[in-house]
């Protein structure tokens, strides 16, 4: 690909969500953004629809509570302005102590606050090099970038390209699901009953599901693509392989679930979430899977309810590519052998769709800042940004993409009173504690307004 047009400051590769956050954060600054998105020239195979934005995996951003890592990512986000957070307030679902969208208007929505946008011109095109500029470039081709684009990201950092596969939940309608089979909870009445549909197998019912599970035809990966799989989206059937039991303290764990029609908890159940507002379709929770399609329908129809289930999606695997980031990047996720060339999202070495589009915020904060002469520092290493900030520039041996946890945070064990050492104390105090330090961050921009309405 050749040089881009001079009338744009900054050039980002990708529309998913940490390219179209990334682009809002810089042209809500008054930078002119140049966003190349392959589709609808091209898609990869796990995408579905034409879409910026587009959830290929999950309609979750997980956790909403402060006390999870990535809630307190959520809120430290929506202070900082973000254009994901405000658009998943507004196609938020019912999903008990998660936050879950409806998948469709929420790429609608992003994509139109995108492509209205006065300082964001859309193109599509599919990049096999990496843009020349003019001003900086901003790579954020997501988990499958393409085979062109990185053999030449690969040419510029060397040895620094990694691959494994990520699973994909499978989704089935609601007008196929036997309702007199499965009851609505959460677990620990947390969330209504609203938010999660459950599946409930006795041991019979469970062992036999892990026989045929065991059994079932599994797409084999070209032999020159060995399976590194992220340990917190393994396929049930590698779960499995672990030992009969695991699904039970997995996935298909019971506990906090009684089934109203018996009174009692279930051996093992398997939960359903609300894809959409209108409740039409529900994926499977925790069930990613690398099962052909015709397995598919045969192994999970053994599920009490999903005997007659229609698939919307099934489960499906993909690669991931990613870069050893403590070794390629800088302190601005800037790549040390090609400056004025940044990654964002899971290229870089984060995992999930909070932490993807917080890389993306960070990245479009940042080079805001230096674009405009002024110092682009990290985020504060007690923040959720700064946590996760940290964990891309933390030296490792061997460097894997992770969400953000507690471990990411420095310890407050010392500064809590006598009395509250519990571990919720201690997370409770970590979200006090990051929440208080946020504000000392010079680039973030609490005093700004929310996203700009499209025009």
């Amino acid at each position: 690909m050749g040089t881009v047009e001079a009338s744009h400051d900054v050039t980002v590769v990708g529309g998913g969500l940490a390219g179209c956050e990334c682009a809002f954060q810089l042209a809500k600054r008054g930078y002119k953004v140049l966003l190349l998105e392959q589709k609808p020239v091209a898609r990869t195979p796990a995408q579905s629809t034409d879409e910026l934005a587009e959830l290929v995996c999950s309609n979750s951003f997980r956790g909403a509570a402060l006390t999870n890592a990535v809630g307190l990512l959520k809120e430290e986000m929506r202070r900082a302005g973000s254009l994901v957070m405000a658009m998943g307030a507004e196609t938020q679902v019912p999903a008990g102590g998660a936050f879950a969208v409806d998948r469709q208007r929420f790429a609608e929505s992003v994509g139109r606050v995108i492509r209205n946008h006065p300082g964001i011109t859309v193109q599509a095109q599919v990049v096999e090099r990496i843009p020349a500029g003019p001003g900086p470039v901003v790579l954020a081709t997501g988990p499958l970038t393409g085979d062109a684009l990185a053999a030449d990201l690969e040419a510029s950092i060397g040895e620094g390209r990694l691959a494994y596969y990520d699973s994909i939940a499978p989704v089935v309608a609601a007008d196929s699901i036997d309702w007199d089979q499965v009851f609505r909870a959460s677990r620990y009445d947390k969330g209504g009953d609203d938010a999660y549909v459950n599946c409930p197998l006795n041991r019979e019912q469970y062992e036999a599901f892990i026989d045929a599970l065991l059994g079932a035809e599994k797409v084999v990966p070209h032999a020159f693509e060995k399976p590194r799989y992220f340990e917190g989206c393994l396929p049930i059937e590698v779960m499995a392989e672990r030992g009969r039991q695991t699904l039970s303290f997995g996935p298909m764990k019971p506990v906090g679930l009684r089934d109203p029609r018996t009174g009692h908890r279930p051996h093992a159940v398997v939960q359903l979430r609300m894809e959409d507002v209108a409740g039409t379709a529900y994926n499977l929770v925790g069930f990613q899977t690398r099962m052909t399609y015709g397995e598919q329908k045969r192994v999970f129809g053994m599920i009490p309810g999903l005997a007659a289930a229609r698939f919307e999606r099934f489960g499906t695997i993909h690669r991931n590519t990613f870069v050893r980031a403590p070794e390629v990047l800088d302190d601005t996720l800037q790549l040390r052998a090609r400056p004025g060339v940044y990654l964002a999202g899971q290229i870089s070495g984060v995992e999930g769709y909070v932490e993807s589009a917080a890389c993306g915020l960070l990245v479009g904060l940042q080079l805001a800042a230096r674009l405009a002469g002024e110092p682009a520092p990290c985020p504060p290493p007690t923040t959720a940004l700064g946590a996760l900030f940290g964990h891309l520039r933390r030296p490792s041996e061997d460097f894997q993409p992770s969400n953000v946890v507690w471990s990411m945070f420095p310890p407050v064990e010392g500064s809590l009173p006598r009395g509250r050492r519990g571990r919720k104390d201690r997370r409770e105090a970590m979200v006090e504690r990051a929440l208080a330090d946020l504000p000392q961050w010079p680039l973030c921009p609490e005093v700004v307004a929310g996203p700009d309405p499209a025009p």
